[in-house]
């Protein structure tokens, strides 16, 4: 018959299993709030590009498609804080407009700098779809 003295090595496991389960999630969590803030702005840039193109295809008259593009590109970047030295070109092709965005940044994924993840971002906007039938 075994004694509580006999079983000192059990106790105390469940206390370290729940403390790596709480490190494991306090990681993924610290993770997911820096990572999670440069996806979105990536992905509303993107969303932005996209309706800028199209900006750009219904200008008429005076107005400048190309500056409509970079104008819209612009005030999108200043909004989403991307970087300064991001690469933006605006160039007509083939009748349509193209904005071409590229950037780099670095992400901290675990506390302290320990891990870095670098979010690349490198899109081309096309007007799609019915607008470009003849």
């Amino acid at each position: 018959m075994k004694t509580i003295s006999d079983r000192r090595s059990e106790r105390g496991s469940a206390t370290i299993k729940a403390a790596l389960v709480f490190v494991v999630i306090a990681l993924a969590a610290h993770a997911g709030w820096n990572y999670v803030p440069v996806a979105y702005e990536g992905a509303s840039l993107r969303q932005e590009m996209d309706t800028a193109v199209v900006k750009g295809l219904a200008a008429s008259g005076r107005i400048k498609p190309l500056e409509v593009v970079q104008a819209s590109i612009k005030k999108a970047s200043r909004d989403y804080n991307i970087p300064e030295d991001a690469y933006v070109d605006v160039k007509q092709v083939s009748g349509i407009i193209e904005a071409h965005v590229a950037y780099s940044r670095s992400v901290n994924m675990l506390p302290f700098g320990i891990y870095k993840y670098d979010y690349n971002f490198d899109y081309v906007a096309r007007p799609q779809g019915y607008l470009l039938k003849n």
